[in-house]
């Protein structure tokens, strides 16, 4: 692992992350059929924000953003899994898109000037729920959240569950059988391509 880039792994955490790891950016699993997903069966956010597909790049686009950024930093948010399934799941998305744009702003500072950042979840319905339309898609004009809105993994194809596996990190974070639903526990994860 590259020990320069720790101060990244210390800013995310800092910010709240429950953990933060830097990956060679080779263990990154990119499937076409994942980012078909957001296609079929069609996600609610499809098509709603430059973030998202079909606005983003391709599988394809992913595989050779690995080849040029060697050092990737997976980040995950832990939280009670209720909240997934409840309106604060979109606090939680807030929270880890502006995590990424600031760790990712931060590996900019630190020389790696072609870093960007992923995140999971629709910017539109995160940061834009109040407008009728993303202005960039609409009326081609600038993003209203430039610092804070990042693109979506899932429209890339990235596979988030064998991305949290290669930092070593377990997928189920409920090993007891009957957790009553208000101690079970789950996951959001982004991402920093560092370049």
């Amino acid at each position: 692992m590259n020990n320069d880039l720790d101060p990244l792994i210390q800013l995310a955490v800092s910010l709240g992350a429950s953990k933060a790891h830097i990956l060679s950016s080779d263990k990154i699993v990119v499937e076409d059929q994942l980012a078909r997903k957001c296609i079929e069966p069609r996600c609610e956010n499809y098509g709603l924000s430059f973030s998202c597909p079909p606005h983003v790049g391709s599988p394809a686009f992913f595989r050779k953003l690995i080849k040029t950024h060697p050092w990737a930093l997976v980040i995950q948010l832990v939280i009670p899994a209720l909240m997934l399934l409840s309106w604060e799941r979109l606090d939680v998305g807030r929270v880890l898109h502006e995590l990424v744009a600031t760790v990712e702003l931060e590996a900019i500072k630190m020389g790696y000037a072609r870093s960007s950042g992923f995140a999971g979840g629709s910017c539109k319905e995160l940061f834009c729920q109040d407008y009728l339309s993303c202005q960039r898609i609409e009326e081609n004009g600038p993003c209203r959240h430039p610092d804070l809105a990042r693109p979506s993994m899932s429209g890339y194809g990235i596979d988030v569950f064998q991305l949290i596996k290669s930092c070593g990190w377990e997928t189920n974070l409920n090993h007891e059988d009957g957790l009553p639903a208000e101690d079970q526990l789950s996951w959001m994860a982004g991402l920093v391509m560092l370049g």
